[in-house]
């Protein structure tokens, strides 16, 4: 049995307290766990919302959910076999056995796969892995079913941005929604996540991606990953009209909001055509509320509806995706705006809330 291991990891101490990196101890995993020495993590709005308590209160937390590494050790129950590979690590692995997996749609699961308390601080406290994964450190323990294995032949920075924001972009496309070739499509958020749903859009074949953005960087890279008309949002108007006009005045079969804001779900709703679907994707804060008119959403038969993690499955998802990042279809390298050290990560956050960057992600393989 392994030992216990002290590493180094991005500590969120509580509600609205700055991030630092700290030492903790990792245990050894338990039976059906893995552990994982990181390559890569890359640095997510959820990770900022973490920070500042926004739904989770379970502090101190190892912040971190996107993230790739190596299995380092195995506990019983688990192939010894997936020592020494290549895992992308899943934050929603479903159980397989809850009321909702039972009856085949593990998309919903309520009990979803977690190792058991394994990190903890100098002083011997309990800290929480983020959305049960703490990638944000040098050692991650991790169920079984939440490592994924990968090839090693391709960059653990790009294949990272897997674990969360392109598996929930390009999987409210292709799972949730299952748009079709020929689609109208507008994206409202063009950060990770929105640029992921422009890619999954471009990838099924819509013929028109209205990408929508405040900031005219992430349109330039909406237009490099595949949209074919771009708007800068503007605050006082209406970006629904916008995106009307950019199609003929139809309107689109999908619209995707990738904000987490009620007013960008409204403005979503209403750039629909008759018949079209509003996908929320962007994680809400507790202020965030949605006004709508039922009388558009009933006379034009709309419907509005939740992507979580691109509705996933991991072990079926991953490597869909990895397949189609080396065949060139889908686009990583360019979602990376730089590799940083864990070091740099507390600034990382704070770009988070600039919007300055699409992706930081972290390396600890650097010599």
């Amino acid at each position: 049995m392994s030992e216990p291991l002290e590493c180094l990891a991005l500590v969120a101490p509580g509600p609205g307290l700055p991030a630092s990196v700290e030492r903790v101890l990792v245990d050894p995993p338990g039976s059906g766990e893995v552990r994982v020495r990181m390559l890569a993590s890359g640095v997510c709005h959820t990770d900022l919302m973490v920070t500042q308590g926004v739904w989770w209160s379970d502090h101190p937390y190892v912040l971190g959910h996107e993230g790739i590494g190596v299995a380092e050790s195995v506990g019983d129950g688990v192939a010894a076999e997936l020592v020494g590979r290549r895992v992308l690590l899943a934050w929603r692995a479903p159980c397989g056995a809850c009321r909702f997996c039972a009856r085949g749609d593990a998309r919903l699961c309520v009990d979803l796969q977690r190792a058991s308390g394994r990190i903890r601080s100098a002083d011997g406290g309990v800290v929480t892995p983020s959305l049960r994964l703490g990638t944000h450190a040098t050692y991650a323990v991790v169920a079984a079913g939440q490592a994924i294995p990968v090839p090693d032949d391709a960059s653990p920075a790009a294949l990272c941005t897997i674990g969360c924001a392109v598996m929930t972009g390009v999987g409210a496309v292709v799972n949730t929604n299952a748009v079709r070739p020929g689609d109208r499509v507008a994206v409202l958020g063009c950060g990770g996540v929105g640029l992921s749903v422009v890619q999954g859009a471009r990838m099924v074949g819509a013929s028109v991606i209205v990408a929508v953005d405040r900031r005219q960087d992430k349109l330039d890279a909406a237009s490099r990953f595949g949209a074919t008309h771009t708007i800068r949002s503007v605050p006082g108007e209406d970006a629904a009209e916008q995106i009307r006009a950019a199609t003929g005045g139809l309107g689109v079969d999908h619209a995707f909001e990738a904000v987490g804001s009620g007013e960008v779900v409204g403005a979503a709703v209403r750039s629909c055509d008759i018949g079209g679907t509003a996908t929320i994707i962007g994680t809400p804060d507790r202020t965030a509320r949605l006004d709508l008119a039922v009388s558009d959403v009933f006379f034009s038969r709309l419907t509005v509806r939740v992507s979580q993690y691109g509705d996933a499955i991991p072990d079926r998802d991953f490597p869909m995706l990895v397949a189609a990042y080396q065949r060139g279809d889908l686009l990583l390298d360019e979602l990376v705006s730089r590799e940083i050290d864990l070091a740099e990560a507390p600034a990382a956050l704070a770009a988070l809330e600039t919007g300055d960057v699409l992706r930081s992600v972290i390396r600890f393989d650097q010599p």
